[in-house]
């Protein structure tokens, strides 16, 4: 079976082609309208896609060299309504003119199971940690559509922090890979930052962010670098802190990260050292938005006898697990 997926749940337009022997093509087009707000403008972010899409799915076709599919697959939410339509309507009408299969497929389910694409993939049941700059879910997967939520931020995601603190420090848009950068060339023990602890598994990183935003703003302030490098392991240590309790807890030793965030290098490198646990860390391609992601969880579904009618519709607030609607 190979399968054409679409994404377009935020500011990426995606397309990419998945078969037996895996990725076949990967295409991935990142709107950069957004840097000029410092942040993602929904209405702009639709406009782009509709400009986009045909030509993103033609390349991904033409790599890999196919001119039909057996299916195609595109997320359906949660994301931005109106980015998710364009994928959704564009997929659909791909699936009815060639007279195929279309199967509406979870975003976040496409980022918890994107580990699956990459060599050695986690075998059920894992620890899912979605982070990203909308999510920060830990998930325990029993298997395709069985998912549990062990925990999940009570405020901003992970993502979303990292670019709060970029943007009060005057750093740029997207913050995530400029905040990594920096982190390198800092001292994390030089300023004291708050880790939110909780008896649940629930996280928290608003008052990390105003912690931040306290500091930079006093005189004598710490320099950019240990200021990021600071911040950085503050969310790495709550991340990881959940994660052991997790697996303490349920007594699974296998953990996968995804989303924007697991492509940041403190937060890898901190999981793949993680003692007594089996890491699963996809490539950073797969991190961000892409659409090999959609396709596999697409092909997965395909292969389990399921697919969706053409009624379906986008979902802004869908959770992994949920039947489509």
């Amino acid at each position: 079976m190979i399968v054409l997926g679409i994404e377009s749940s935020c500011d990426e337009t995606a397309a990419a082609v998945v078969g037996p022997d895996g990725v076949l093509s990967d295409i991935v087009h990142t709107q950069t309208v957004h840097q000029l707000y410092g942040g993602v403008v929904p209405e702009l972010a639709s406009r782009a896609h509709v400009q986009k899409i045909g030509a993103v799915t033609r390349a991904a076709l033409a790599e890999a060299g196919v001119e039909r599919v057996d299916a195609v697959a595109a997320t359906a939410g949660p994301g931005l309504i109106g980015a998710v339509l364009v994928g959704l309507s564009y997929a659909k009408a791909l699936a009815a003119g060639w007279d195929v299969p279309f199967l509406a497929v979870n975003h976040l389910e496409g980022h918890m199971l994107s580990p699956l694409l990459e060599d050695p993939a986690p075998g059920y049941p894992f620890l899912a940690l979605v982070v990203s700059g909308g999510h920060t879910t830990l998930y325990k997967a029993l298997g395709l559509g069985e998912y549990q939520v062990l925990g999940e931020t009570v405020d901003d995601a992970a993502g979303e922090a990292y670019d709060k603190v970029a943007r009060l420090m005057g750093l740029g848009y997207p913050g995530g890979p400029i905040v990594d950068k920096l982190a390198h060339d800092g001292d994390p023990t030089s300023v004291l930052l708050p880790r939110p602890m909780s008896r649940s598994m629930n996280m928290s990183f608003s008052g990390l962010k105003t912690a931040v935003r306290s500091h930079v703003r006093k005189p004598e302030r710490a320099s950019d670098e240990d200021v990021c490098a600071s911040f950085q392991a503050a969310v790495v240590d709550s991340l990881l802190l959940r994660i052991r309790r997790a697996s303490d807890d349920t007594g699974i030793r296998r953990v996968c990260i995804a989303g924007g965030v697991a492509a940041n290098s403190a937060l890898r490198a901190a999981v793949a050292n993680l003692d007594g646990i089996e890491s699963f860390v996809p490539h950073r391609s797969r991190c961000t938005d892409n659409a090999s992601m959609i396709a596999n969880v697409g092909r997965l579904r395909l292969m389990a006898g399921q697919s969706s009618g053409y009624g379906s519709r986008a979902q802004p607030s869908w959770q992994p697990g949920d039947a489509p609607r």
